[in-house]
C-alpha cells in the first residue's frame, strides 16, 4: 500500500520569506525612525503603571500594549523621572498634555535611541507573530497555499511594515482580533471547554489592546447565534450534553448559546481585570472608554482631497483605495468574487468569519471615529489578506495560463511597491494617487509624491523623520538654522537640529528667506487652505514652488532666496 503523499513545504518557505523580509524592514525602522506622535504617551503611560501601580495616564487606551512596551524598561532599570510627591500632584484625570511630558522625560531623560529600541522590539515580535497566525488560521480555513499568500501580503504591506514596529495600539489590536476570531472559529468547529476558555482569553486580550475591541463583543454574539443555522443538530455524544449546537430544541439552543456567550465574556473579563492589576474600581475600563478622544481638539477639521470638513463619510474607503497597494486591492476583489460565488470548499460559517469582522470594523470607524488616519483600519487588513489569498487561489486554479500568471505578477508588483517606498513605508500611496492629476510623478515609490494632495496626519508624516532630517542637514546644510514645521511630540533639538518653529499660518503667508523643513502633514493642510483661497493662482505659492528635497517622504525642504 503506497504511503500517503507528504504535504508540500513550499507554503512554509513562502511564510518564512515573508517573515524575513518583514524582520529586516522592521529592524531598520526601529533603528532609523524617531518617535512618532503617540509613542511617547504610550511609553510613559505603560511605565507609570508598573512604577506606581496606578492607572492615571493615557486611560483612553487600555493597558495591554503599553505594558508590553514597558516591560523591557523595567528589565534594564530605566530611570523613572517622577518622585512620589510629583506623582501625587498629578490630577486624576490629568491634563492630556501630561502623558506626552512624561513620555518625553522618559525618552530624552535617558538615551532616546535605547528607549525606542527596547520598547519597539516587542512590537516587531508581535507583528511577526501576526504573519504566523494569519498563515495558521488560513491553512485551516482556505488551505496552505492561499494562507501562504495571505501571510506574504501581511509581510509586504507598507502600512503594516510602517506601524507594526511602533509603540501604538493598531497592529497589536489586529493581532489579538485575529487570534480571537481564530479561537472562536476553532471552538465552533469542535466545541470543548478548553477551546471556549481560549476564545474568552483571546477576547480579553483584544479588549485590553484597544477599546475598539468592544466591537468584538456584539460581533461574537452574532457569530455564535448565526452558527446555529449552519451547525446541524445531532445526537448528543458522551461528554457533550452541554453543547447547545447539538440540541434539537430551538429554544434550548438559544438558551445554551446564551450560556456559552456568558462563559466567553466571563473569561474575557477576568483577563481584562488582570491587565488592570486587579483594581478595586470595577468600572475602570468603562471610565477609559468615556475618555476616548479626550485629547483630540474639538475644532480640528479633518483633511481629504484638498478640503476640510468635520467628518468625511467616505474617508476610510478612500484611504483604503489610496493607501493599500493596488495588487492587494485587486486580489481582495478577486477573493470577494470567489467567496460570494458560494463555492462548496468554503462554508457559510467560514465566509462569516472572513467577511463580517472587516465589514464591522470599517462601518464602526466610518460612523464613530475621527478621520485621523488609515492606520485605524489596520485591524481589518489581516482578514482582507485571507480574502485576497482566496482570490489568488481562485485565479490560479480556475483559469488558463494567462489567469495563472496574474498572481505572480501581482506579487512582484507588490514587492516592488514595498522596495520602492523603503525605508519610509508610512508615507506610501499607491499609483492611483497620482494617476489622474500628475501621472508623471508616479515612481518606484508608487504615488507617494501625490499623497499630500489627498490626506494628512499619520497617512503622510507622524513625526518619524527627525533622524533622517538631521542626516540630510549635516550632508547638505551643515550649521544652518532652519524654519521647522514639525508634526510630532518629540524634541528636534535632541537630535542636534537648530530650528525656529513654524506653524500653518506662517506657511500659508509665504516662507521668509532661508532654509525651511515642512512636515508633509502641514504641507497638505496648507496646500488645501491655499487652494481654497487662491486656487492654483499666484497666491498659492506651494503649487508654484518646487522643494529642493523631500527627506524621508516626511519633510519638504524649501530654500527661499532673498528677493533681488
Amino acid at each position: 500500500m503506497p504511503s500517503p503523499k507528504r504535504p508540500s513545504d513550499a507554503p512554509l518557505l513562502l511564510v518564512a520569506i515573508a517573515m524575513v523580509l518583514y524582520a529586516v524592514s522592521g529592524w531598520s525602522a526601529i533603528r532609523s525612525k524617531s518617535a512618532t506622535f503617540d509613542e511617547p504617551a504610550h511609553i510613559g503611560a505603560g511605565f507609570s503603571y508598573f512604577k506606581t501601580g496606578e492607572f492615571k495616564i493615557n486611560l483612553q487606551h487600555p493597558p495591554l500594549l503599553k505594558e508590553i512596551a514597558a516591560l523591557p524598561l523595567l528589565a534594564t532599570g530605566t530611570r523613572w523621572p517622577m518622585s512620589e510627591e510629583q506623582w501625587k500632584d498629578v490630577a486624576d484625570p490629568p491634563d492630556p498634555s501630561v502623558q506626552w511630558f512624561l513620555g518625553n522625560d522618559i525618552l530624552y531623560g535617558n538615551d532616546p535611541d535605547r528607549i525606542l529600541f527596547e520598547t519597539r522590539l516587542p512590537f516587531l515580535g508581535l507583528s511577526l507573530l501576526l504573519i504566523v497566525v494569519v498563515f495558521l488560521w488560513g491553512r485551516e480555513l482556505i488551505g496552505p497555499w492561499p494562507a501562504a499568500i495571505a501571510a506574504l501580503l501581511t509581510g509586504l504591506d507598507p502600512t503594516l511594515r510602517a506601524h507594526g514596529v511602533l509603540v501604538t495600539t493598531d497592529t497589536g489590536f489586529a493581532l489579538t482580533a485575529v487570534l480571537f476570531a481564530w479561537s472562536l472559529w476553532r471552538f465552533l468547529q469542535h466545541r470543548t471547554v478548553p477551546r471556549l476558555v481560549t476564545a474568552g482569553a483571546t477576547l480579553g486580550l483584544a479588549l485590553g489592546a484597544k477599546f475598539t475591541g468592544a466591537l468584538l463583543v456584539p460581533l461574537a454574539v452574532a457569530l455564535l447565534y448565526a452558527a446555529a443555522r449552519w451547525i446541524p443538530a445531532g445526537p448528543v455524544r458522551p461528554g457533550r450534553r452541554a453543547d447547545p449546537y447539538a440540541m434539537q430544541d430551538k429554544a434550548a439552543r438559544v438558551v445554551g448559546i446564551l450560556g456559552v456567550s456568558a462563559a466567553l465574556f466571563a473569561v474575557a473579563g477576568l483577563v481584562l481585570h488582570a491587565l488592570y492589576f486587579l483594581p478595586s474600581d470595577p468600572f475602570i475600563y468603562v471610565r477609559g472608554i468615556l475618555r476616548v478622544n479626550a485629547d483630540h481638539h474639538p475644532s480640528y477639521l479633518p483633511y481629504m482631497a484638498g478640503g476640510f470638513k468635520p467628518h468625511f463619510w467616505t474617508y476610510y474607503v478612500v484611504a483604503w483605495l489610496l493607501k493599500e497597494p493596488l495588487p492587494i486591492i485587486a486580489l481582495v476583489f478577486a477573493g470577494l468574487f470567489a467567496l460570494l460565488r458560494r463555492d462548496r470548499s468554503v462554508t457559510d460559517l467560514d465566509r462569516a468569519f472572513l467577511l463580517l469582522p472587516p465589514a464591522a470594523i470599517l462601518l464602526f470607524y466610518t460612523f464613530f471615529s475621527h478621520n485621523l488616519g488609515f492606520r485605524y483600519l489596520i485591524p481589518m487588513l489581516p482578514f482582507l489578506y485571507l480574502v485576497a489569498g482566496s482570490g489568488a487561489a481562485w485565479l490560479f486554479t480556475t483559469g488558463g495560463v494567462l489567469r495563472r500568471a496574474i498572481v505572480p505578477l501581482l506579487v512582484v508588483w507588490l514587492a516592488l511597491n514595498a522596495w520602492g517606498i523603503s525605508p519610509d513605508p508610512l508615507s506610501f500611496f499607491n499609483e492611483s494617487a497620482c494617476l489622474w492629476t500628475r501621472p508623471a510623478s508616479i515612481g518606484l515609490d508608487a504615488g507617494a509624491a501625490c499623497g499630500v494632495e489627498w490626506l494628512d496626519d499619520s497617512n503622510v508624516d507622524w513625526g518619524q523623520g527627525l533622524k533622517q532630517l538631521k542626516t540630510w542637514l549635516d550632508a547638505n546644510a551643515p550649521g544652518r538654522h532652519i524654519g521647522l514645521a514639525y508634526f510630532g511630540t518629540g524634541r528636534p533639538d535632541a537630535y542636534g537640529i537648530e530650528f525656529e518653529r513654524l506653524n500653518t499660518s506662517a506657511i500659508e503667508r509665504g516662507l521668509q528667506p532661508g532654509l525651511h523643513a515642512i512636515s508633509a502633514h502641514f504641507l497638505a493642510r496648507s496646500l488645501g487652505a491655499l487652494r481654497a483661497r487662491h486656487g492654483d493662482g499666484p497666491g498659492n505659492w506651494i503649487a508654484h514652488t518646487k522643494p529642493v528635497a523631500v527627506v524621508g517622504h516626511a519633510f519638504y525642504i524649501y530654500d527661499i532666496k532673498p528677493a533681488p
